[in-house]
């Protein structure tokens, strides 16, 4: 079946390569009618049309060169006004051989364009004078010219990022995209690097029916990929879905980017040096690897017998800061023998290096990945390659997630006893996603082969199974549940078993958080596994853990004139008000007027009729609000004179056209809390999301004890702890369901719009 969908798709890709050559053939076989017999004259093509790429919403750039000729206005008139009558969009110009090589030495755009300028009609004898002049004015000044193409270039990358990695990329201008391999053809027509490889040439190829589909699919010209467009795309081009669409972009990407990367290097070695002869030292870095003109290269007398090489040549060259020689790089790929099981030791040592260097081993990753040495060593790895993740809060794919993970982790060795299981725990504690069912469960079963493999011992391979089982344990414990319940850190407990396990378990959270994206790890974040982590140490010592201290109603004004009292200090906010049911979830509506977006909330009752909620919760965007507004619209609320409800479904969320959004899903979790019910949901974020639910659990007539709130990208996961009219657990099933139901309800009821 695969086989039949890549036969078909590769059909589709060779017919829309024939389309647009006969596209290029028609286009100019009527501007040459329109140009007509003009001595003197030439017409050319600069762009895609040049390169007969031309896609159904790109322009069409030409320019009309003359001799001087004093009639060339109404010649250009003929020309541009049927074309634009046509409805093509069109970018022109006219000029002379002098005025044209003028413009190309000014400007880069311009310059790059004439570099690959095809004759359409005319005066060959002009058309060829000018490429002559053209392409001998960027030989000669081929190190200033290409040291600005080349900031330039990165310039793009830092506005664009890289398109491998994008969920929405702009399949030409981000880096690995169809830009960059223009602009290697200009490099190489300088002499100062080799022209684009084939692979490369395949790669852009396949992006260029990507942004060919795009533009049939849209109507538009756009060329970034956004997700609601990816599965019409995917279709159009015989592909099974979206993901694997994304997966081939992604592989199209990093080939493209890796070879751009190696070829601004040696324009960046060309552009430094002074003209002629210099020698060149070799350093040695490793037994059988040495320094040679700014690169790792393998020593003359390197053991190409020996499987640990590949490691400890990629080690010592991350440790150094340096790249990889590609051609080296080939060559261990074509040479070194594969790796016996169980590893030797010395392989094991070289890869813990390796991934110790921290960012320095990025790079040199996704060399020895280019070239299929990765899956080599580690042939599960097969299955998480460009994996894409369609999720905003993921920055990468999953297999540069695991390596991104890594590099965090370098950063944390000093903390844990373990640094090596540290480093290869956060290498594979995603491995699990390339395979079905739940990732954490299915990723020990590998980690657990894949450690046997490394050759670690029976219990190390055991400490990494656990790691990779459990690698979400913290975060999702301390950012859903209560921690001051004693079944929270018991749970923790039970499943680490000890401290070695738990200490690694926290620097893996970290290291995943920051590798994962900004959405998801922040201080809030971080400070709940750090506290969950300390309780559970404690736990594990044989001591009590130590609760959070009840908030102070001694510092700030309590319940002023039969109202409410607000206090906040940074991301804290208490809220004082006479114990009351539903007072929480209008508390949340009043925080959610204010744009607060609420993470945790704490209800008490320190007595005297007084309720005490506080609240984590930090502004969506700007400063805090004034407290006083706060407190103003608290005491309106309660007392009924405040629409909460109205003025949230004015911010209702709206989610683009196209876009699937996921059913919410409640659920009532058993064994969670010994105190109370403890009921999840999950739902698409939007603004009063707290205040909607804890309405429709008060409606049911509970108590909303405690909720932790977490938000990742569009998706919230709320968790409420919850007790009956007698401050009971629910234990009867009809009305857990009812309640089940009722939250349910009052979100498939949201003002959510979707248009």
């Amino acid at each position: 079946m695969h086989d039949e969908i890549e036969d078909r798709s590769l059909r589709a890709r060779r017919l829309r390569q024939g389309a647009r050559a006969a596209r290029a053939d028609e286009l100019d076989r009527w501007l040459a009618g329109l140009l007509g017999a003009e001595p003197g004259m030439a017409l050319i093509a600069v762009g895609s049309h040049a390169r007969r790429e031309l896609t159904p919403g790109g322009d069409l750039d030409l320019v009309l060169l003359h001799t001087g000729r004093p009639d060339v206005a109404a010649v250009a008139d003929r020309l541009w006004y049927p074309v634009w009558d046509s409805g093509l969009r069109l970018d022109h110009s006219v000029r002379t051989v002098t005025e044209a090589r003028k413009v190309a030495r000014q400007d880069m755009k311009a310059a790059l364009g004439l570099l690959s300028a095809r004759r359409i009609a005319g005066d060959h004898l002009l058309v060829d004078e000018l490429r002559a002049a053209v392409l001998a004015d960027w030989r000669a000044d081929a190190r200033k010219r290409l040291a600005e193409l080349a900031a330039m270039t990165r310039d793009r990358w830092a506005a664009h990022g890289e398109l491998a990695f994008l969920l929405e990329g702009d399949l030409k201008e981000a880096h690995g995209g169809m830009r960059d391999v223009h602009v290697m053809s200009a490099v190489a027509a300088s002499w100062v690097a080799p022209a684009p490889s084939p692979r490369v040439r395949a790669a852009y190829d396949f992006l260029l029916d990507v942004r060919h589909v795009l533009h049939e699919t849209t109507k538009r010209s756009a060329d970034r990929l956004f997700l609601q467009e990816q599965d019409a795309v995917a279709q159009s081009l015989g592909l099974l879905d979206a993901n694997v669409l994304l997966r081939i972009v992604a592989e199209s990407a990093r080939t493209i980017t890796y070879a751009a990367d190696q070829l601004w290097r040696q324009v960046d070695r060309f552009c430094a040096k002074p003209a002629g002869r210099v020698r060149v030292e070799r350093s040695p870095l490793a037994d059988g690897v040495v320094e040679h003109d700014g690169e790792a290269v393998l020593a003359r007398d390197a053991d190409l017998t020996d499987p640990a090489l590949v490691l400890r040549y990629a080690a010592a060259a991350a440790q150094a800061g340096l790249p990889l020689a590609p051609a080296t790089v080939e060559r261990l790929s074509a040479a070194v023998p594969a790796m016996p099981v169980p590893w030797p030791a010395a392989a094991r040592d070289a890869l813990v290096a390796l991934l110790g260097a921290g960012q320095a081993a990025v790079a040199v990753w996704e060399a020895l990945d280019q070239a299929g040495l990765i899956v080599k060593l580690l042939p599960d790895w097969e299955r998480v390659r460009n994996r894409p993740q369609r999720n905003p809060v993921h920055t990468y794919t999953v297999d540069r997630h695991l390596v991104e993970c890594a590099v965090q982790a370098a950063a944390l060795t000093r903390d844990v006893a373990r640094p090596d299981l540290l480093l290869i725990g956060a290498l594979v504690h995603d491995i699990g996603k390339g395979w079905p069912g739940d990732h954490s469960r299915s990723g020990a079963v590998v980690a657990r082969d894949l450690g046997a493999r490394m050759g670690f011992g029976a219990a190390d391979v055991t400490v990494l199974e656990t790691l990779v089982r459990h690698h979400l344990l913290l975060p999702d414990t301390a950012t859903r549940r209560d921690l001051d319940d004693p079944v929270t850190v018991e749970t923790v407990v039970k499943a680490v078993g000890g401290h070695e396990v738990l200490e690694l378990l926290a620097a893996l959270a970290i290291a995943d958080g920051l590798a994962t994206g900004p959405a998801a790890w922040g201080s809030w974040k971080a400070g709940l596994v750090a506290e969950l982590a300390r309780r559970a140490d404690a736990l594990l010592a044989g001591t009590v853990p130590l609760r959070t201290p009840e908030p102070s109603l001694e510092q700030f004004a309590l319940v002023r004139h039969g109202g409410g009292a607000v206090r906040v200090a940074g991301s804290q906010i208490i809220v004082a008000a006479p114990d009351q049911p539903g007072l929480l979830w209008r508390a949340a509506g009043v925080l959610a007027l204010h744009r607060l977006v609420v993470r945790t909330v704490r209800a008490s009752a320190p007595g005297g009729g007084t309720a005490v909620l506080d609240f984590t919760a930090v502004p969506e965007y700007g400063s805090p609000p004034d407290p006083a507004a706060l407190e103003a619209d608290l005491r309106k609320v309660l007392a009924g004179r405040l629409d909460v409800a109205a003025r949230l479904s004015k911010r209702a969320v709206r989610v683009r056209r196209g876009v699937v959004v996921p059913p919410p899903r409640v659920t009532i979790l058993d064994g969670a809390s010994a105190t109370a019910t403890v009921v999840e949901v999950r739902a698409h974020d939007q603004p009063g999301l707290l205040w909607r639910i804890g309405q429709a659990l008060g409606d049911c007539g509970l108590q909303v004890r405690g909720a932790q709130v977490d938000t990742l990208g569009a998706d919230a996961v709320d968790v409420f702890y919850v007790v009956d009219e007698s401050g009971e657990p629910l234990c009867d099933p009809e009305r857990r369901n009812a309640v089940r139901e009722r939250v349910l309800a009052s979100l498939r009821d949201s003002p959510a719009i979707r248009h």
